[in-house]
C-alpha cells in the first residue's frame, strides 16, 4: 500500500454518503481513498495511513447477508478507526457488544447529548448538538472495553469510544450538513487522533492527476465528448494539459441542447482539436416514440458511443473515450464500491452499450461538482465556464416530459432560454445550484386576445444544492417569477401555462426524469 500523502481510508459499506465522507476530509486538507467494505486487509501498512473509516450502509450486522469484511483490518495496530452508522454496529458486533433492532429506529434530525471532557472527538462541540439519524439497528449494549459518550432521545448509545485503541462509534452521520457541528468532529479525528498534518490540496489533485494520465495514456490517442458544461470543459483542460494534442475533442449536436450551445462551445474550444458533428436528426429518430425516461437514457448513451465510433474512425487511431462523469452520477446509477442502491442511470454510466470500441478514462469520478469547479479554476478556465450550472448529459430529453420531438425541443430551448435570461438579469446565476424549464405532456385551456387557446404547460424549476446528492428549491421573488411567467407566455408560441415546481431532493430528484 504505497501512499504519497498522509491518508485516511474508508471503507465503504453502500451507504449513499460514503463519499461525502471524502469530500468532508479533503476540504480539511487530508487525502483520502474509498476502498470496497470486501477488500482484504493489507499485509503491509504504509506508514502515510494515518486513520480508518467504516461507513454506512443499507445491510443489518445481524442478517446473513450482510456484506463480507475482514477482521484484519480491526488489528491494523496505531491505526485510530472511526465507524459511523453501520459502521458503529460492526464495531460492536465484532466486539463483544450486543446490536438489537426494534423501538430505536431514528430517520432524521436529532439532538445529540454529549457527555463532555470524555473524548477528543468532541472538543469544541456544544454538549446539546443537532445531527442526523438514519437507522433501523441500535447498539443495546457496548463491545468490551468501550464507554459510552452521547445518547438522543431514540437512541441511547449514540457514541462510544474505545481510548486505549483509538476507536470510536456514532450512530449519526457527521458528513451531512445537518449535522451542525461534523465538521468539527471530524477535525477532531482527523488532527486530534489520527494526528494528521493536512498535506493535500486540489492543487495536489491536479499535479497528481496529469502524471497519472500521462503515465497511463503515454502515446495514446483520447476522445473527448465535449459539450460545454462544466465537466466535460474541466475532463478537456486536465488531458489538454497532460497530453496536448494527443486530444481530440468531439462536439455532438444532439439537437437535445440548450439555445446558442453548439456555436458558444466551437468558439471558445477553438484552439482544441476539435470536431463539430451535426447529429440531431439521428438522436430523434432514434428517440421516435420513446417516452420512458430509463429507455431514453440508454438510447441517448447508445447513440452517442456510436457517433464517437464513428469520429473516432475518421480521426485514426484512438483507443480511448474520456468522460466527465462524477460520484453523483455513479452513486445514483451503479454499486460504487460499496452495495449502494440504484436511484436511476446516468448516460455516461448505466446508458453505455455492453460493447464499445474504446478504454473508458474518467478523471473526475470521484469528485463533486463545486470540487470539480475548484479544479477548473486551478486549470484556468474561464470564469463563465467554470460556474455554469449543471446540464444533463440526456440534454433536454430528461427535461421533456412524454415523446421528444424538434417542434418540443425548440419549444422548451426557447422557455429555457427566457428562463436563464431573467436569472442572470436578476444577480442570481452563481447563487442557485440549478434553474431551467421542463414541458409537461399536457396541454391547458387559455385566453389570449379574445380567443381561446388549448397549448402547453411549461414548469419552471429552480434548487439549491450542496453536492447535488440533496437539494431545496429556491424561493424565488415573486415579481422575477411573474416577469419569467409572462415573457415565455408572450415570446414563446405555444405555452399558455407556467407552473413552478417546490419539491425538494428526496424526495424529488433535481431533474424530473
Amino acid at each position: 500500500m504505497e501512499l504519497q500523502h498522509e491518508t485516511i481510508l474508508i471503507l465503504d459499506f453502500g451507504s449513499q454518503y460514503t463519499q461525502l465522507i471524502a469530500r468532508r476530509i479533503r476540504e480539511l486538507g487530508v487525502y483520502c481513498e474509498i476502498r470496497p467494505c470486501t477488500d482484504a486487509a493489507p499485509v503491509e501498512i504504509s506508514p502515510r495511513l494515518r486513520g480508518l473509516v467504516l461507513s454506512g450502509g443499507p445491510d443489518s450486522v445481524l442478517e446473513d447477508s450482510a456484506p463480507a469484511f475482514d477482521e484484519g483490518w480491526l488489528g491494523i495496530p496505531d491505526i485510530p478507526i472511526l465507524g459511523i452508522c453501520y459502521g458503529m454496529q460492526l464495531l460492536t458486533h465484532l466486539g463483544g457488544g450486543q446490536v438489537a433492532r426494534g423501538t430505536n429506529r431514528e430517520y432524521g434530525p436529532a439532538d445529540l447529548q454529549i457527555a463532555q471532557g470524555q473524548s477528543t472527538f468532541f472538543d469544541g462541540v456544544q454538549a446539546t448538538t443537532p445531527v442526523w439519524m438514519s437507522h433501523g439497528d441500535h447498539v443495546a449494549s457496548l463491545p468490551t472495553g468501550y464507554a459510552a459518550l452521547a445518547h438522543s432521545t431514540g437512541c441511547p448509545i449514540a457514541a462510544f469510544e474505545n481510548k486505549e485503541r483509538r476507536r470510536i462509534g456514532i450512530q449519526f452521520h457527521p458528513e451531512v450538513t445537518h449535522t451542525h457541528e461534523g465538521q468539527q468532529m471530524l477535525s477532531n479525528f482527523l488532527f486530534k487522533m489520527c494526528e494528521c498534518s493536512g498535506d493535500w490540496s486540489m492543487g495536489s489533485f491536479i499535479e497528481e492527476q496529469v502524471a497519472l494520465l500521462q503515465q497511463k495514456l503515454g502515446d495514446d490517442r483520447v476522445v473527448l465528448g465535449l459539450s460545454g458544461g462544466v465537466d466535460s470543459s474541466v475532463v478537456a483542460a486536465l488531458l489538454h494539459r497532460a497530453i496536448g494534442d494527443q486530444l481530440e475533442c468531439i462536439f455532438v449536436d444532439n439537437g437535445l441542447l440548450r439555445k446558442g450551445e453548439r456555436d458558444s462551445v466551437a468558439a471558445e474550444f477553438s484552439e482544441y482539436r476539435l470536431t463539430v458533428v451535426d447529429a440531431e436528426e439521428r438522436f430523434l429518430v432514434g428517440l421516435d416514440g420513446v417516452v420512458d425516461p430509463e429507455e431514453k437514457r440508454k438510447v441517448i448513451g447508445e447513440t452517442f458511443i456510436r457517433v464517437f465510433e464513428e469520429e473516432a474512425n475518421r480521426l485514426g487511431d484512438v483507443r480511448w473515450l474520456a468522460q466527465g462523469t462524477l460520484y453523483p452520477d455513479v452513486i445514483e446509477s451503479v454499486s460504487f464500491k460499496g452495495p449502494s442502491a440504484t436511484i436511476k442511470s446516468h448516460h455516461n454510466v448505466g446508458g453505455l452499450p455492453e460493447h464499445f470500441d474504446f478504454e473508458l478514462i474518467e478523471p473526475l469520478r470521484e469528485l463533486f461538482k463545486d470540487e470539480v469547479r475548484t479544479l477548473g479554476t486551478g486549470l484556468g478556465l474561464a470564469d463563465h465556464r467554470v460556474h455554469r450550472q449543471p446540464f444533463p448529459g440526456p440534454g433536454l430529453a430528461v427535461r421533456i416530459l412524454g415523446e421528444i420531438t424538434k417542434p418540443r425541443c425548440d419549444l422548451l430551448r426557447e422557455a429555457d432560454a427566457i428562463v436563464s435570461d431573467e436569472i442572470v438579469g436578476a444577480g442570481l446565476y452563481r447563487d442557485i445550484w440549478q434553474s431551467f424549464a421542463v414541458l409537461l405532456p399536457v396541454q391547458t385551456v387559455g385566453v389570449m386576445g379574445d380567443e381561446r387557446t388549448y397549448e402547453n404547460v411549461c414548469v419552471v424549476r429552480a434548487v439549491n444544492s450542496r453536492d447535488g446528492m440533496t437539494a431545496d428549491w429556491v424561493h424565488l421573488p415573486y415579481d422575477l417569477l411573474g416577469r419569467i411567467s409572462a415573457r415565455i407566455i408572450n415570446e414563446v408560441r405555444g405555452i399558455n401555462r407556467v407552473c413552478y415546481d417546490i419539491s425538494s431532493k428526496p424526495p424529488a430528484t433535481i431533474e424530473w426524469e
